[in-house]
């Protein structure tokens, strides 16, 4: 991945920055009311605190590089996996028994379908 030198990128709020200045990118994970990939803090060169942005990191990073869509989309899109992953192991055996029975959906099964689908993209990239 290469960044593309002058780009202007929007960081949101009304923030822009060049490309070539930003030289870290950071998502905020938890804060009240927004989920995560929601908000980033962007390290910019000259400044001694991070800038935060309302964009995701994929978002703002997709400005800065030459990349291909696809290749990002990718990547957004195993970190949400990653993500469910995480938030399903952590539901208790009680509520798994009950989503099973009365939802009909089997929670197991679908950590399994994750940890396949996960493992495929990581030795495919």
């Amino acid at each position: 991945m290469r960044v593309e030198k002058d780009l202007m990128v929007a960081l949101g709020y009304g923030k822009y920055f060049r490309s070539d200045v930003i030289v870290g990118l950071q998502p905020i994970e938890e804060e009240a009311g927004r989920g995560p990939g929601r908000r980033t803090l962007v390290y910019v060169q000259g400044y001694a605190e991070p800038v935060v942005g309302s964009r995701s990191e994929g978002a703002i990073l997709r400005d800065m590089v030459s990349m291909p869509n696809e290749v990002t989309r990718a990547q957004e899109q195993r970190q949400l996996l990653a993500e469910i992953l995480e938030t399903v192991q952590e539901i208790d055996p009680m509520l798994r028994a009950f989503i099973r029975d009365q939802g009909h959906w089997d929670l197991t099964q679908l950590e399994r379908r994750i940890r396949e689908t996960l493992r495929e993209t990581e030795e495919a990239g």
